[in-house]
């Protein structure tokens, strides 16, 4: 049975599809099935694995609105035990579509539900918003990973995103658990790295991921080649920072 975990953030730019992408890898090179769902209009973890959405019959749209048995859905990647279900922009009118469906909230979890038994791991990329579709990641999933850039404003927003949590927990998914928080796009050079990294460990104690993903080039090139850091260059930096993380979190 599948372990369900959203990625979600609601401000953007904090490296919450590269961490999906390749946390989903690191998982897969652990000799765990994996399955990313990218439930983000954007699509960029479906492209960051080489998928080509023009070409793609259906996607989480489909499955979502016109109910599509998921296993049509879904990718095998060039990465071995990884496969995806891709996005659309049409993701975007998504959550109007929704609005008058019977149990809205809960459409993503019948599509995860069908899928639980044959993977390890289900990854759930969510779009920086905190809109009906990541509400339905939220409700489907077991926990939630929230990345958080080694920024200035790296707190802002979290409690808002804390209290949907809450929110969810009350009224949707009473086992919805925080799995972590993952501290991204850190430069140890930067006074202001280590203080937010303080900041962040004070706030949130053991629920900080020990993993910390540090700035590094491959990681950001990777996408652009359609593959994984871990397959575009397993001996980067951002490459092992992943596999260590999906250690840390198969340990957990």
């Amino acid at each position: 049975m599948a372990k369900i975990i959203s990625l979600a953030n609601q401000k953007g730019g904090v490296g919450k599809t590269t961490s999906a992408i390749n946390l989903a890898a690191g998982l897969a090179h652990e000799g765990k099935r994996v399955l990313l769902i990218d439930a983000d209009p954007q699509a960029n973890a479906s492209s960051g694995l080489g998928v080509d959405i023009r070409t793609v019959e259906n996607t989480i749209y489909e499955c979502l609105i016109n109910g599509t048995d998921p296993h049509k859905a879904v990718i095998k990647t060039s990465e071995k035990n990884l496969s995806i279900i891709p996005s659309h922009i049409d993701l975007v009118g998504a959550e109007i579509e929704m609005l008058n469906m019977p149990e809205r909230e809960t459409l993503m979890k019948k599509v995860t539900s069908l899928l639980a038994d044959e993977y390890d791991y289900i990854l759930i990329d969510c779009s920086p918003s905190l809109g009906l579709i990541t509400v339905n990641a939220l409700t489907a999933s077991h926990s939630i990973i929230i990345p958080v850039q080694c920024e200035f404003f790296a707190l802002e927003g979290i409690a808002k995103l804390l209290n949907t949590v809450k929110i969810i927990k009350s009224k949707l998914n009473p086992s919805l658990q925080i799995e972590g928080f993952l501290l991204t796009m850190y430069d140890s050079r930067l006074r202001l790295s280590n203080q937010v990294y303080e900041e962040v460990k004070r706030h949130f104690g053991n629920l900080v991921f020990n993993t910390v993903i540090a700035r590094n080039v491959r990681l950001s090139e990777a996408p652009s080649h359609g593959m994984s850091a871990l397959q575009y260059d397993p001996s980067s930096k951002g490459a092992q920072s992943y596999i260590q993380l999906a250690k840390e979190l198969i340990q957990r």
